[in-house]
C-alpha cells in the first residue's frame, strides 16, 4: 500500500465490527421511512374523523383511535423494528458514526411521500433535503476518522441525566404554555428529535453496561443504580418524544417529521457524545470546527425544508384563511 494511503488507513478508527453496525443502521433507516409513512396516514385519518384538531396535542380519545387504526399500528411495528435494528447497530459501532446514517430515511420518505400524495417536491424542498444529507454526511465522514468509544464514567452518566431532566422540564413547560396557542408545527419536530437524541445516547449506555455485566458473569455493583436511572430516563424521553412525533404528523408532512428524527436527533446525540462522553476527545481542532459547520448546515436544511415544503406550506395561517374563504364562497 502506498505510504499516503497507509497513513490515511491508520487514521481510520473504525474496526471490523463497524461492517455490521453500519448496514444495520442503513436498513433501520429505510424501515423507519416506511413506518413513518404508515403512521402519518393513521394520524391524518384520526384527525379528519375528530372535531378537535390534534395540532395542539393529541387528546386521550385520539390516542385510543390511533390504536384502532391498522395503518398506524403497522407503522408503529415497523418503527419499533427500526429502533431495535438501530440499537443493535450501536453495539457494533460508535454512536457518532451510526446515528447520522439515519438521514437515508429522509431521502426515502421524501420520495415515497411525493408518490403517495402526488405532491411533487419543488426545487427548494429538494435543495433542503440535499443540504440535510450533505450536513449529516460530513458528520459521518469526519467521525469515521476521529470517533473512539471510551468507558463511560459515573460523572458522565450523572451529567447526561441532569441535562435530560432539564430538557424534559423545558419541553413539558413549553408544551403546556403553548398548548392553547397552537404552537408552530416545527416545535413538535424539534422537540421529538431532541428527545430521541437522548434516547439513543442512553440506550448506548445501557447496552454497553449490559454487555459488561454479561462479560463479568452478571456481577452487579452500586454503579448499576445509575444504569437503572438511565433506563428510566430513556423510557420517559421515548414516551414524550413519541407523543410529540404523533402530534407532529398532524401538522407536518412525513418527510419533515423524519427530518427531525434523522437530523436533529443525531446532532443532539453526537453533541452529547463529543461534549459529555468524550467520543471525539482526540480530534484535532479542524475536526471540531468541521463538526460545528456540518451541524449548522444540517439544521439550516431542516428549517429550509419546513419553510419551503409544498405540504408544510398548507399548514400556515394564510393557507387556512384561504381554505375558509373558499368554503364560504
Amino acid at each position: 500500500m502506498p505510504p499516503d494511503l497507509q497513513d490515511l488507513a491508520d487514521q481510520l478508527t473504525l474496526d471490523s465490527s463497524a461492517a455490521i453496525g453500519i448496514p444495520l443502521a442503513l436498513v433501520a433507516a429505510v424501515i423507519l421511512a416506511i413506518g413513518t409513512q404508515f403512521q402519518h396516514r393513521g394520524v391524518a385519518l384520526v384527525d379528519a374523523e375528530t372535531e378537535a384538531s390534534s395540532k395542539t396535542g393529541l387528546s386521550f380519545g385520539q390516542l385510543r383511535s390511533l390504536i384502532a387504526r391498522p395503518s398506524w399500528l403497522i407503522g408503529t411495528v415497523l418503527q419499533g423494528l427500526a429502533i431495535v435494528l438501530q440499537l443493535t447497530s450501536l453495539a457494533f459501532a460508535p454512536l457518532i458514526v451510526v446515528q447520522p446514517l439515519g438521514a437515508v430515511a429522509l431521502v426515502v420518505t421524501a420520495i415515497v411521500n411525493a408518490r403517495v400524495t402526488k405532491v411533487p417536491l419543488d426545487r427548494y424542498s429538494i435543495r433542503a433535503i440535499v443540504i440535510c444529507v450533505l450536513g449529516i454526511g460530513t458528520f459521518v465522514t469526519i467521525a469515521a476518522f476521529v470517533a473512539k468509544t471510551h468507558p463511560i464514567t459515573a460523572t458522565q452518566l450523572v451529567t447526561v441525566l441532569i441535562i435530560l431532566a432539564v430538557v424534559l422540564a423545558v419541553f413539558i413547560t413549553l408544551f403546556l404554555v403553548m398548548r392553547g396557542r397552537s404552537p408552530r408545527p416545527i416545535f413538535y419536530v424539534v422537540a421529538a428529535g431532541t428527545l430521541f437524541g437522548f434516547v439513543v445516547t442512553l440506550a448506548k449506555v445501557v447496552i454497553d453496561r449490559v454487555r459488561t455485566i454479561i462479560a463479568t458473569d452478571f456481577a452487579i455493583g452500586p454503579a448499576d443504580v445509575l444504569t437503572l436511572l438511565c433506563l428510566v430516563g430513556l423510557v420517559a424521553a421515548a414516551l414524550l418524544g413519541t407523543y410529540f412525533v404523533q402530534t407532529a404528523h398532524s401538522s407536518n408532512p412525513p418527510d419533515l417529521v423524519v427530518a427531525g428524527l434523522t437530523v436533529i436527533d443525531p446532532l443532539v446525540a453526537v453533541s452529547i457524545g463529543i461534549i459529555v462522553l468524550g467520543e471525539a476527545a482526540g480530534a484535532d481542532w479542524w475536526a471540531i470546527v468541521a463538526f460545528v459547520i456540518a451541524a449548522g448546515v444540517a439544521v439550516f436544511g431542516v428549517l429550509s425544508l419546513a419553510r419551503h415544503h409544498p405540504q408544510a406550506l398548507a399548514n400556515t395561517p394564510l393557507a387556512d384563511a384561504a381554505d375558509e374563504a373558499t368554503r364560504t364562497s
